[in-house]
């Protein structure tokens, strides 16, 4: 069996499982997180909470989680899901009605994972109790997706490595310009 025939069958086992996991009360508590992270809401959210508490701590988090945010959906949905058009798990692998709720558009990457994972790990080298409050709804986002049938768990660990990329970009461009300019 060849590497990608290998990941379609982890793909595949690991869908069905998680999809199959969960009790009533996660399941209803993990699709009320992703509704708050539809669109970003959540992260926006969190972000003027931070900057009108915060401080000077604060906005400087905030500002960074929301600009990472900002250029992983620019990589995750923008460009990624147009190349990639991969379509969302079956039907038939998830047992619950939630797969009826899905979006069209394609499955890989997960542009609420990506931009999860980026609000997460900008905010967190800047204010680390923030951060490690926000990687709650973070993991929480990612398990849903798969959970609720919209993405193979490939989608998922792609769109947190966007994330990662994008916070990281976000956090060290102030750097790389500096350095250039001197």
């Amino acid at each position: 069996m060849g590497l990608l025939a290998e990941l379609g069958e982890a793909d595949r086992r690991l869908t069905q499982r998680v999809a199959a996991w969960t009790s009533p009360s996660v399941h209803g508590t993990l699709s009320a997180v992703e509704e708050m992270a539809e669109g970003t809401k959540l992260w926006c959210g969190v972000a003027a909470m931070m900057a009108w508490r915060g401080g000077r701590r604060g906005r400087t988090a905030a500002a960074a989680g929301l600009a990472a945010v900002a250029v992983a959906q620019v990589a995750s949905n923008g460009v990624c899901k147009r190349l990639a058009d991969r379509p969302r798990p079956p039907r038939e692998w998830i047992p619950h009605d939630e797969v009826e709720d899905r979006p069209e558009s394609s499955s890989f990457p997960s542009g609420h994972t990506s931009a999860a994972v980026a609000f997460t790990a900008a905010v967190a080298p800047t204010w680390p109790p923030a951060g490690a409050l926000c990687a709650v709804p973070t993991a929480m986002v990612a398990v849903e997706r798969v959970q609720s049938g919209a993405h193979y768990p490939s989608d998922v660990a792609t769109g947190a490595a966007i994330g990662l990329a994008a916070a990281w970009l976000v956090r060290s461009t102030p750097r790389l310009v500096l350095r250039y300019w001197r």
